[in-house]
């Protein structure tokens, strides 16, 4: 996820969100640095930064739930409708 900082394919504003992001999924180990908090907030508006932080939480629960689940990338197949 780090190749964020060394690619020029990423904005001013996605950087310190992709930054965010980091911090938030490697919560146990970084307790989301203060500095990258307030760079984050530079960019987006406090709702924003609310929204950014909830969809951060909620892709790393689903994917906390599928590794739980040992879900297999791939094989999911709806069932046929009744």
């Amino acid at each position: 996820m780090n190749a964020f900082r060394v690619t020029p394919f990423f904005t001013d504003r996605e950087r310190p969100a992709l930054e965010w992001t980091e911090a938030v999924t490697l919560i146990a180990g970084s307790r989301a640095p203060d500095d990258v908090d307030q760079r984050t907030r530079q960019h987006f508006s406090k709702e924003e930064f609310v929204h950014l932080t909830d969809a951060i939480s909620t892709i790393n629960a689903r994917n906390r739930l599928a590794i739980a689940f040992r879900a297999e990338p791939g094989i999911y197949q709806p069932s046929a409708k009744a």
